[in-house]
C-alpha cells in the first residue's frame, strides 16, 4: 500500500489550486483524472473583478484578484511559466446612458480601483460609443495552466489518470485500492452528482459555449474584447469567443442555438467576415446563492467536498483552496457564506 496525506479527485480550477496548496506545504498526494476536457479546461480563463452587465463587482473581488496573482508567482517557481497574460478587459458600450453609468460607478468606493474613467475607442470593430477598460483585469493561459502542472504532478506520479471508482473506497479505513490516505477531497465539478458520498449539494449545471474562429483581418489590440461575449486572440490568427450561459439545455451535444447566438453577437460588433474553426462546450457547477461549497462530509470526517465555482472558477478556486487548507489542517472555520454546513442550517 502506498500512503499518501491526500487523494485528490478532479482535474479542475478546485483540483489544481488545492494541490498547489499541498505542494507549498510538503504534503504528499495523488490527482486522479481521465484527462477529459471538463468546464475549467474548456474556459476562457478570465480574470475580472467587474460584472459587465451592471458594473458592479462581487464578495471579496480585490482580495481574490491579489491572491491569485501571489498564487501564479508561486507556481512559476516550480513549474518555470507564469501563466498570466496582460490583457485587460475594454467593455464595449452600447450607448450613452452606459457610459454615463460607468463613470458614476467609478467613483464609487468599491469600484473606483477596477473602472478606468478613460474611455478608449478600439481598432477594427465597431464601438462608436467607445469602450471602457476594466483595470486589473487580466487572461489565464488555460492551456499553458494545465498542462504545466499535469506535466509537473507527472513527472514527481502525483498523477494518475484513471477513472476514480466510488465502490473500491472504503472511507472507514482510509484505504481506495492500493493507497492509504489521511483526506480524500472531491473536485468534480458536476460529476459529483455521480458521487454516492456528495451527490445531494445543490450545485446546478450550467452549460457554456464558446467558439474558435479566424477573423479575416486580425486586430491590433492584443486586449479582451467585451461586449455579448469575450472576444480575444489565442495566437496570430485565431480568437476565442464566448461563452453561453444555458440551464435548460444540458444533453451532452453542440447546441446549434448556442452557436447561432455566438455567430449573432460577433458579427454585432465585428462586420468582417469570420469562419468557425471550432466549437467547445462545458457544464459550469453553480450554486444559487453564487458562493462555493466547501466542506466536510456529514459522517466521514476526513473527507472534503470543493465545488460550486461557477463562471469565476479560477479566482474562486484560487482563493477558496487556502480557505480549505486552513480548515483541514489547522481546524480554522469556514466562512458561512461557503461552507457545506450552510445548507444544513436552513
Amino acid at each position: 500500500m502506498e500512503n499518501v496525506d491526500y487523494i485528490i479527485v478532479g482535474d479542475g480550477y478546485a483540483s489544481l489550486f488545492f494541490a498547489h496548496q499541498l505542494i507549498k506545504n510538503n504534503k504528499s498526494f495523488v490527482v486522479f483524472s481521465e484527462e477529459k476536457k471538463g468546464a475549467s479546461r474548456v474556459s476562457a480563463g478570465i480574470i475580472n473583478p467587474v460584472v459587465l452587465k451592471k458594473f458592479t463587482t462581487f464578495w471579496k473581488a480585490q482580495e481574490q484578484i491579489d491572491f491569485l496573482k501571489q498564487t501564479l508567482n508561486e507556481i512559476e517557481k516550480y513549474t518555470g511559466k507564469n501563466y498570466l497574460i496582460d490583457a485587460p478587459i475594454h467593455r464595449i458600450f452600447h450607448d450613452e446612458n452606459e457610459q454615463q453609468l460607468w463613470l458614476k460607478k467609478a467613483s464609487s468606493e468599491e469600484l473606483v480601483n477596477f473602472l478606468d474613467r478613460n474611455f478608449t475607442h478600439l481598432n477594427g470593430v465597431k464601438n462608436d460609443f467607445n469602450s471602457g477598460k476594466v483595470n486589473q483585469s487580466a487572461r489565464l493561459d488555460v492551456n499553458g495552466f494545465f498542462t504545466g502542472l499535469f506535466e509537473y504532478f507527472k513527472k514527481r506520479e502525483h498523477f494518475i489518470n484513471k477513472k476514480f471508482v466510488y465502490s473500491d473506497l472504503n472511507p472507514s479505513d482510509h484505504t481506495y485500492q492500493n493507497f492509504t490516505y489521511k483526506h480524500i477531497l472531491f473536485c468534480e465539478g458536476i460529476g459529483v452528482k455521480k458521487n454516492p458520498f456528495f451527490s445531494d449539494i445543490s450545485v446546478v449545471p450550467n452549460k457554456g459555449h464558446h467558439i474558435k474562429v479566424k477573423l479575416k483581418h486580425a486586430l491590433t489590440d492584443d486586449i479582451t474584447i467585451k461586449k455579448k461575449h469575450f472576444l480575444f486572440p489565442i495566437d496570430e490568427d485565431m480568437y476565442f469567443y464566448g461563452g453561453t450561459y444555458d440551464r435548460e439545455q444540458l444533453h451532452d451535444e453542440i447546441d446549434t442555438s448556442a452557436v447561432e447566438q455566438l455567430t449573432n453577437g460577433l458579427r454585432e460588433f465585428y462586420f468582417n467576415d469570420f469562419t468557425i474553426e471550432e466549437v467547445n462546450f462545458g457544464f459550469r457547477p453553480t450554486v444559487k446563492d453564487r458562493r462555493p461549497i466547501i466542506g466536510r462530509h456529514s459522517q466521514y470526517q476526513d473527507m472534503y467536498v470543493f465545488n460550486g465555482l461557477g463562471a469565476r472558477g479560477i479566482l474562486n478556486g484560487c482563493y477558496f483552496s487556502k480557505s480549505l487548507y486552513d480548515h483541514i489542517e489547522n481546524n480554522i472555520p469556514l466562512h458561512e457564506e461557503i461552507s457545506l454546513q450552510r445548507f444544513h442550517t436552513k
